[in-house]
């Protein structure tokens, strides 16, 4: 008999199958020990930060700015509570730059509520509330943001530019169609990025611009959503709310209000754009509001029917895989809402300082473009360096207000804001035009 390892003896056939294995496995490692082609450098723009185009762009504006003799007019550090005026570098401010509307950040009732929370529960939740972060002050907070715009049910997040980048981006997808205003906000186009839906925005506040888009688009999709802002932070305008809510109708779409500078704002006591456009609960499928404005914390909320609120509770990501709101941002956040509805006469004082500020700045011929004069107002000089100039030109004078340049708006349209408060006086009112008129005057000269 043959020994079994005696390859002689094996079939013809499977000597040649173990001999080509063989041959192509001594191919293999021969391929693996070879050279690697030759290959392009990559280019060290792809690998380094100091070469990304964002920061290219920044140094370039820097050195512009340093060249024509601007300070850099951002990162002013505070030193004290932001109010009508505020400490900066040892120094006393007029303060435009900051959105306590109702005089809520540092208000004693306010600070006292947030303190208690933090004596009561700490500085943190240590959880997305889903798990084990959920506190008795949430859901007051959540219940009385409900109840003001009567609708069933509100759900808080900590950051109020997440607030719209999860609800939007969780609720639609790419066999939607999102229609928005052209000076929404960032948030809303990344949370349109995030979802996949089509997106078509239409000229600002043109409610007949969108009524065509719907027409010609409104078959081609599933759902559909149209988003609008109450007070446009740049403009310190506000939309024809009702014609949006007939075309929302008419269309069978969705219609989402972005409340982040309406609230305190607009309505006789504050209560935002369906008080002021004598709106019902359910005229607005989405309420969208912050609560680091008028309600002076940190976050944003969403407010509407139960079925939105509670599938962005249990699946937005958002949320669901967030910390939950600090229990102190919370209940300060309560404490100013109830402020508000205790002591209209911020919102009135507001008001009347807004008017007052808007009426001399448009007699004295500064272009505050289509500001309503309630809270926000700007004062359009066009190109950036006019703009930043001007900024510096009232810092010297005492004034706090931040140019708002290129690419934030177009660079014709660059501008200084001034964010009203009800804690101005209206002689602050009154110094604060006569420097700009002067400031104005000198950047003609």
């Amino acid at each position: 008999m043959s020994d079994a390892s005696d390859t002689t003896a094996l079939p013809a056939a499977l000597k040649r199958a173990l001999i080509d294995g063989a041959r192509q496995a001594r191919q293999r490692r021969a391929q693996t020990l070879a050279p690697l082609p030759l290959q392009a450098p990559i280019p060290a723009a792809h690998y380094r930060f100091d070469l990304h185009p964002g920061y290219l762009q920044l140094r370039a504006m820097r050195d512009n700015a340093a060249r024509l003799g601007v300070e850099n007019p951002y990162f002013k550090a505070h030193e004290g509570i932001a109010g009508a005026t505020s400490l900066i570098e040892g120094r006393s401010y007029i303060n435009f730059a900051s959105y306590n509307y109702l005089g809520m950040a540092g208000d004693p009732t306010v600070c006292e509520a947030a303190k208690a929370a933090i004596d009561r529960y700490g500085t943190s939740t240590s959880a997305s509330r889903l798990v084990s972060g959920e506190r008795p002050v949430h859901q007051a907070l959540e219940r009385a943001l409900a109840d003001l715009y009567g609708v069933d049910d509100a759900v808080a997040f900590v950051s109020g530019h997440a607030t719209n980048v999860t609800t939007i981006g969780h609720l639609f997808g790419p066999r939607d169609l999102i229609l928005h205003d052209a000076l929404i906000h960032n948030s809303v186009l990344q949370g349109i990025q995030l979802s996949g839906a089509h997106r078509l925005p239409f000229p600002h506040n043109d409610g007949q611009a969108l009524e065509r888009l719907l027409a010609a688009h409104r078959h081609e999709f599933e759902r559909v959503l149209i988003v609008v802002e109450g007070l446009y932070s740049m403009d310190g305008d506000y939309p024809d709310l009702p014609r949006f809510v007939r075309a929302k109708q008419r269309h069978h779409a969705f219609l989402m209000v972005d409340e982040a500078h309406a609230l305190g704002v607009l309505g006789p006591q504050g209560q935002g754009s369906h008080a002021h456009h004598g709106l019902s609960a359910g005229d607005v499928d989405i309420w969208m509001g912050t609560l680091s404005k008028t309600l002076a914390g940190c976050g944003g909320y969403i407010a509407g029917e139960s079925a939105l609120v509670e599938q962005l509770r249990f699946l937005a990501p958002g949320f669901l895989y967030s910390v939950g709101l600090p229990p102190a941002l919370a209940a300060g956040s309560l404490a100013a809402l109830r402020c508000m509805q205790a002591e209209p006469e911020r919102v009135a004082t507001l008001r009347a300082r807004g008017e007052r500020f808007l009426s001399r700045a448009r007699a004295a011929g500064v272009d505050t473009g289509t500001s309503a004069g309630l809270a926000v107002i700007p004062a359009i000089v066009g190109g950036s360096m006019r703009a930043a100039r001007l900024s510096a030109a009232l810092w010297r004078e005492g004034i706090n207000a931040q140019p708002i340049l290129h690419p934030a708006v177009p660079e014709n349209a660059a501008r200084l804001r001034f964010f009203l408060s009800c804690l101005h006086t209206e002689a602050q009112i009154d110094a604060t035009v006569d420097a700009l008129v002067r400031g104005l005057a000198a950047l003609a000269d």
